[in-house]
């Protein structure tokens, strides 16, 4: 199971990453914020915090999707016993 969760975390990881990098060379969390929520009062650093936690939430549920569609459809595909045919 650890690999499993590893295998998901550790790519969505480093490529939260780099979408921050990518982010924070090209957008102003301050401009941002000042754009959609005016009223709310937050620093550049917890804009850029808050961008790679969702990035990571985002490209782990991307792993998660890719790692159950990838599952071996013998799991599911079984034959019925024979009192249920």
């Amino acid at each position: 199971m650890a690999q499993r969760v590893g295998a998901i975390l550790w790519p969505s990881f480093f490529a939260a990453g780099v979408s921050t990098m990518v982010f924070s060379a090209f957008v102003d969390p301050l401009a941002l914020r000042d754009i959609t929520f005016p009223e709310l009062q937050m620093s550049r650093s917890l804009g850029y915090s808050i961008a790679f936690f969702m990035f990571w939430v985002a490209t782990a549920a991307s792993s998660l999707f890719t790692w159950i569609l990838l599952r071996p459809s013998s799991r599911f595909n079984r034959a019925l016993p024979p009192d249920k045919q």
